[in-house]
């Protein structure tokens, strides 16, 4: 069974003007069979616009993206098994907590929690990086 890839894009056509001069070719997510693997989100919207300043917020918009992503690759959040959950403070724990806990209700999942020194963006508070798994007979 081939990959499938969801939104592909190369870093630097989608980066323009962001000082990104390397040519890596990435997608959003990638289905494997019934496994899909996402790309860490963050903040920022697909349109390229970010949420400054709120890290609860930035976990909204992220869960919003890895919702979307997940439907794109025929799958859904009651299909996440395994999340990493990236915070530059541990300070912005609770906001970002409660933020993926109401996208996430009802859904018991395993989950690791990494205080960072920084993502990919200054702006950026948290990345939520999901990992899921199409049950057989959703396939």
């Amino acid at each position: 069974m081939p990959h499938i890839k969801i939104r592909e894009y190369n870093a630097s056509t989608t980066h323009a003007g962001e000082n990104v001069h390397y040519e890596n070719d990435l997608c959003r997510a990638v289905r494997c069979g019934g496994h899909v693997f996402l790309q860490g989100q963050t903040g920022r919207a697909f349109d390229g616009k970010i949420t400054i300043g709120d890290s609860g917020a930035q976990a909204d918009q992220a869960m919003k993206n890895i919702k979307q992503l997940l439907e794109e690759s025929g799958s859904k959040l009651e299909h996440i098994v395994k999340m990493t959950v990236y915070v530059t403070d541990w300070r912005h724990r609770e906001p970002v907590y409660e933020a993926i806990a109401k996208h996430m209700k009802g859904i018991h999942y395993c989950s690791t929690g990494v205080t960072v020194d920084g993502l990919n963006r200054v702006q950026c508070f948290v990345e939520v990086d999901a990992h899921a798994v199409i049950p057989d007979e959703d396939l």
